[in-house]
């Protein structure tokens, strides 16, 4: 188990290390002047000349990328906005205490909804239950999580007004009033993602259900409850822990649509503004962030993989 955590920590360094590289050579070295993209082809040469300096973009670029990782690495150092004019970091910190509760919030609701209705669906295979999940799953996937965000808001805010229909009071205002504010937004972006989770779900118990094993536990006299929680669920778990780990990129990114839709201020919605007021240090940093997120999360759940298939750690 050490041997496999040391073998992926090494491939979480090495991947981070080239979607940095990546992320440089297109948002830097590539054709194009960043200075000019950022104050507009109208900006006056000695304004271009002057940002370009501040930037250090006057400095060859394999000292600038060996700058930019470097305080990353040894500092944390993100650099600063030139928009915002402060640490990028900060404004990271800011918006991070928004981002990741409702990433995890989305997470926590769509496993929780996807396993037991996967495995009811299975338990009762074209039964009643089985269509109506079934029927949930083509509709979770068929809709956008900001056209759900965006119905949410007209019935649950606009008509019942039980929820606010967008903005985030912050956490200094009680946890009450900020799960309240996320509570919507997380659902939103929830329920698409469970709705392929439910169907992988599905899918997998079925194929467990019809394993050897499960039908020699059945002759044994097991009756179908203990054998669907000794058996069947915990097997059917490994293939559904790699489909979750895959769709917790999406989370992700799903937050910056819905965060723009509820108008919260976290990390998506920094990305769109400085996209739209075309801030490239941000921009730089978010997408390394919002990529580094993803190869960490997927590194979990490599190792929550290995835990959950004891073959998988032989093979190591």
């Amino acid at each position: 188990m050490l041997r496999l955590v040391i073998s992926r920590l090494v491939s979480l360094a090495v991947t981070l290390l080239f979607v940095s590289l990546a992320i440089f050579l297109i948002l830097e070295v590539l054709p194009g002047d960043p200075a000019a993209i950022m104050l507009g082809t109208a900006a006056r040469e000695d304004t271009l000349a002057a940002l370009r300096q501040e930037l250090g973009l006057d400095r060859p670029a394999l000292v600038r990328y060996v700058e930019w990782v470097g305080g990353i690495v040894l500092r944390g150092d993100l650099g600063t906005s030139i928009t915002y004019k402060m640490p990028v970091s900060k404004l990271v910190a800011e918006r991070m205490g928004v981002t990741l509760p409702l990433s995890l919030l989305a997470i926590v609701i769509s496993t929780l909804l996807a396993l037991p209705l996967g495995v009811a669906a299975a338990a009762r295979r074209d039964g009643v239950v089985d269509r109506a999940v079934l029927v949930f799953s083509q509709l979770g996937v068929a809709v956008p999580n900001f056209w759900i965000g965006l119905i949410f808001i007209l019935f649950f805010s606009t008509w019942l007004g039980w929820f606010p229909a967008g903005g985030f009071p912050g956490w200094d205002a009680g946890i009450a009033p900020a799960l309240q504010a996320l509570l919507l937004p997380a659902v939103a972006l929830a329920l698409p993602q469970a709705a392929v989770l439910t169907r992988v779900t599905r899918s997998a118990t079925l194929e467990v259900i019809g394993a050897d094993f499960v039908r020699t536990a059945r002759a044994k006299g097991v009756n179908q409850r203990s054998t669907m929680r000794r058996h069947v669920v915990p097997n059917a778990l490994i293939p559904v822990t790699t489909i979750l780990g895959l769709q917790l990129s999406f989370f992700f990114g799903g937050a910056i649509l819905v965060e723009n839709v509820f108008n919260l201020p976290g990390l998506g919605r920094l990305a769109y503004q400085a996209l739209n007021q075309r801030d490239l240090v941000v921009i730089k940093d978010i997408v390394l962030i919002f990529s580094g997120l993803v190869i960490v999360v997927n590194f979990l759940v490599d190792i929550g993989y290995a835990i959950l298939d004891p073959r998988l750690r032989s093979r190591a």
